[in-house]
């Protein structure tokens, strides 16, 4: 009913909706096809020297003049090259950085810090019990009263006479330590000049005052922190192993050797 209605509107205003839609493609034909940009097309790389360069590899091929929209063309595919080498650079680091740890299907089956931690506190007790020993050995040889003795009870009292006296200077160093610590007094926290980091703690952060009142709310600024991803030489070695291009380059083998 209703399309019935429109086609009588437009037959009672005699207008052809096809000879319409005709008449608009045929105006609009010339723009078909066609890109328009609002904004100027600038080259990615400095157009004089990108010229200059390609210029000097153009004449041992026997060419003399290069237009233009050449230089501009390579500028943009350089440009776009650019961007997907990052691109995929960016993926691989992000791979390496992702821990699977809170992963469900996460099942560890060494840990190896854990171990080293392990055998690192085993020598530290050994070694501990071995200086006890020696301590006693010392306290022992420093304690006897022989009247008659020997070049090597001579040498033990010696060290024990030596290990008392690091041990006096070691509790005076400490004295002293905490006899500044307590002159000095409790540390201050450090005031912070940020109002994003000063309505992070909590109530009772705010600033009193007209202009600075709102600083103290912590919904009023938030200062997202920007995630940086850090590449390194590594995933750069990775990506020119993957790729076709690079895989025998001589770039890779320099990189390899650094």
């Amino acid at each position: 009913r209703d399309d019935d209605d429109i086609n009588d509107v437009t037959s009672m205003a005699g207008v052809n909706l096809n000879e319409e839609s005709a008449r608009i493609m045929a105006t609009n034909s010339d723009l078909v096809g066609t890109q328009i940009q609002s904004c100027k097309d600038e080259p990615f790389l400095a157009a004089v020297p990108l010229q200059k360069r390609i210029l000097e590899m153009a004449k041992k091929l026997g060419i003399t003049d290069v237009p233009a929209e050449v230089v501009t063309f390579i500028s943009h595919a350089t440009q776009n090259r650019l961007r997907t080498v990052i691109e995929k650079v960016t993926v691989i680091t992000q791979h390496r950085m992702e821990s699977y740890k809170d992963d469900e299907w996460y099942e560890q089956a060494t840990d190896v810090r854990s171990q080293l931690k392990f055998f690192e506190q085993l020598e530290r007790l050994e070694k501990q019990r071995k200086d006890e020993q020696e301590r006693e050995i010392l306290l022992k040889a420093a304690k006897s009263r022989s009247r008659q003795e020997d070049p090597e009870q001579a040498r033990l009292k010696q060290k024990a006479k030596e290990m008392q006296q690091q041990e006096l200077a070691q509790m005076r160093q400490r004295d002293a330590n905490l006899t500044a610590l307590a002159a000095i007094g409790p540390r201050k926290k450090r005031k912070l000049d940020s109002p994003g980091l000063l309505s992070a703690g909590g109530e009772g952060l705010g600033v009193s005052g007209g202009g600075q009142a709102g600083l103290g709310n912590p919904s009023s600024r938030q200062y997202a922190r920007q995630k940086i991803t850090r590449v390194n030489l590594r995933d750069f070695i990775f990506y020119m192993e993957q790729e076709r291009e690079t895989s025998h380059s001589l770039l890779l083998y320099r990189a390899l050797l650094k």
